[in-house]
Parts: C-alpha cells; structure tokens; sequence
C-alpha cells in the first residue's frame, strides 16, 4: 500500500504537461488570424487593393477590437472556466480565418472580420493564463508563462511559412482555410478541469485594481513602442541607406532574440519571482536604449539596436502574467484582463501615434519618442510593481 502511494504523485506533472501544451496551442490558434494577414499582405493586398496603410489599419483595429474585449473575456474565464472559453476562442478564430478567406472582398470587409474575431485573442490568451496558474506547480510557471508568450513569434512563422506552401500555390483564401483547420485542432489539446478549479472570484483583483491599472498603463506604452519597430523599422532603415534585405534579417535576429529571451526570462523567474517586475523594468530600460540606436546612422547602430529595443524591450509579457497570477492565483484572468488591455492598446495605437509623429517630423525623431516611452513605461512598472505589493496579499505556497 506504501508502495502505491509513492507511484501516485506523477500524474501531476503529466497535468502540468498537458496544460502547458493546451497553453501554447490554444494562444498560437487565437493569435494567428491577424498574423497570417500581415504574412499574406503582398497576395492579399494586390487582390483587395490595399496600400501598407490600409494594412497598418487593419491590424490596429484587430488590437484595439482585443484591448475592448479584454476586461469582458477576463470575466467569462471566471464565471465558465478557462477549458470553455479556451475552446470558444479558438472555435471563435478559426471562424474569423474562415470568414476572412469567404468573405473578405474589400479593405473594410477584411478590417470587419478581423475585428469580430479579435474577441478571439482576448479568450485565449487569458484563459491560458489561468490554466497555467492552476495545474502548472508555482515553480514552474514562469517557465510555463515564458514558453506561452513565445507561441507569439511561433504564430509569425507559422504565417510565413503558409506563403510557399499554400498562398503561391492554391491561393491566398485556401491558405486561410488551411490555417482554419489547423487552429480548430487545437480544440483536442485544450485541458479539461475540474469544478473545483472554476470556483473562484473576481474579489481579488479588485483589491488591487488601481495598480493593476498602473502596470496595464506601462504595458500600453511599452507595446506602443515595441510594435513600432516591427512596423516602422524596415522603412526606416531604406531611408537611412540599408537595404531592405539586411534590414528585414537584423528583425529576424531580433525576433530570435526576443524567443530565447521570453523563455529564458521566465526560467530565471522562477528562481527569482520576487524580482519578476523589477527584471521586466531592466529590459524595458535596454531596450529604450536599442530605439534610441535605431536614430543612429549604420548598419552596426541598426543591429544592436533590433536586437536590444525588440529582442529585449518586447521579452516581457510572459513576466508581467506571471507576477500579475503570482500576486492574484484566486482571480488570474479578472487580473491579466486589465494589464493585457494595455497590452492590445499600444498595439494598436503605437504604430498610429509613432507613425503621424514619422510623417511630420522624421523617423530619428520618432525613434527618439519610442525610447521616452519605453523610458516611462519602466518607471510606470516600478510604480505598479510597489503599488500591487502595498495592496495584495502574499500569494499561497
């Protein structure tokens, strides 16, 4: 009888296993739609006749659709569960893929349908939030919260390798198709839970929502910034003399770069969960210097500059869910909903903002403005990180 008891504790980590796995694919099927029309954008705009404008509209109107989902999907997390609202996002976005490949005839068309679907992105991501902080040990989890964040980069590949393979070949809406498919198979990994782990209430966070609110403002600027250079940084670079294939190849270094750290960051967390904040701040400061770089002439400056403004300014998501759950375990989607709002916000206004700023000034100038706001939004997270500490309560062991 001995014996039988010590053989039965390893069906936890084969929980933790399987919702870590439920996790990443649930976050790559919510997140791919938008993605994979930045990934089609030459075929989709040359058929729908759209400029890369049109395109940067679409996209900011995808994040800003998610930013005003986000408290709202927060609460269905919580009042069903994080298993049915995990599958309702990704039956959700594969819909949208679907709608788009079906429907999407005009600019506007394309723009309605991705925002629809953009409720999608604000399910998944934060009722994978709250699977990890419940069947991933606490010793784990910023590993586990790492890894997620990473599926992000994961869904870009995965848009890009769909040009070769399906758009060349069978055409861009059969591509969408596709990649529908594959998104609802994620459906089978999504991890079942009990009714015990849905018991939970949104009490919690609203302890602390003031800071919550602090941190989710750091998070608008920080984003702003970050989504700027993935937007703006080829551009910039022809109009500084480099041409766009080293320029496009230093934003792979960076987007490498900005994996490893992601995961890498999240494992260090783990043995260091008090510092969670104060890390993600340090990489906001580095990569507020990488955007100052990127005003300097060269293809050195324009390398260090990618690589530490997007490989280490964009590393922090996984570490800011994982304080935020650390610090709210009774109520991690209510918590994550408020700062990933902000998260979706500076997606969607910073390539806008920074961008006006680059057509009536100049793109140094708006690196410069990139930086400040990445400057202020590590101050914003030391402020949010003292608040959340003054306000909550030690998380349970």
């Amino acid at each position: 009888m001995a014996k039988l008891k010590i053989l039965s504790p390893p069906s936890a980590p084969t929980s933790a296993f399987r919702a870590s796995t439920g996790a990443l694919t649930t976050t790559i099927a919510v997140s791919v739609p938008v993605f994979l029309v930045g990934g089609l954008a030459v075929q989709i705009g040359d058929e729908l006749d759209f400029s890369p404008a049109g395109l940067g509209l679409a996209v900011s109107a995808y994040f800003g659709a998610s930013a005003l989902a986000s408290v709202p999907a927060g609460y269905l997390v919580e009042r069903y569960g994080a298993t049915r609202v995990s599958r309702a996002g990704i039956a959700l976005a594969s819909a949208s893929l679907l709608g788009v490949a079906a429907f999407a005839n005009t600019l506007w068309s394309l723009i309605a349908i991705l925002a629809l679907g953009a409720g999608a992105n604000a399910m998944g991501q934060l009722a994978s939030n709250t699977t990890l902080s419940r069947h991933v040990p606490p010793r784990r989890q910023g590993l586990s919260f790492g890894i997620k964040q990473a599926a992000i980069p994961v869904a870009t590949l995965l848009s890009g390798a769909a040009v070769p393979t399906v758009a060349l070949t069978l055409g861009w809406r059969w591509a969408f198709v596709f990649v529908a498919v594959l998104a609802a198979g994620a459906l089978l990994l999504v991890p079942a839970e009990t009714s015990h782990s849905r018991r939970t209430s949104v009490r919690t966070a609203k302890q602390a929502t003031g800071a919550l609110i602090v941190v989710g403002v750091a998070a608008t600027l920080a984003a702003a910034a970050a989504n700027a250079l993935g937007t703006f940084l080829v551009d910039s670079a022809v109009a500084r003399g480099i041409s766009p294939g080293p320029a496009g190849l230093s934003l792979t270094l960076g987007s490498a770069v900005c994996v490893v750290a992601r995961v890498l960051g999240g494992w260090l967390a783990d043995r260091r969960p008090d510092r969670s904040i104060a890390v993600i701040a340090g990489l906001l400061l580095t990569g507020a210097a990488g955007l100052a770089l990127l005003a300097v002439p060269g293809g050195l400056p324009l390398v260090a500059g990618v690589v530490l403004g997007f490989g280490f300014g964009w590393s922090w998501p996984g570490l800011m869910n994982f304080a935020v759950v650390r610090l709210h375990p009774q109520a991690p989607a209510a918590a994550t909903s408020i700062t990933q709002t902000g998260v979706y916000a500076g997606g969607c206004l910073g390539p806008l903002g920074l961008g006006a700023v680059a057509s009536t000034t100049d793109y140094p100038t708006m690196w410069f403005v990139a930086a400040g706001l990445m400057l202020a939004a590590a101050g914003a997270m030391l402020l949010g990180s003292h608040l959340l500490r003054r306000h909550t309560p030690e998380p349970t062991a």
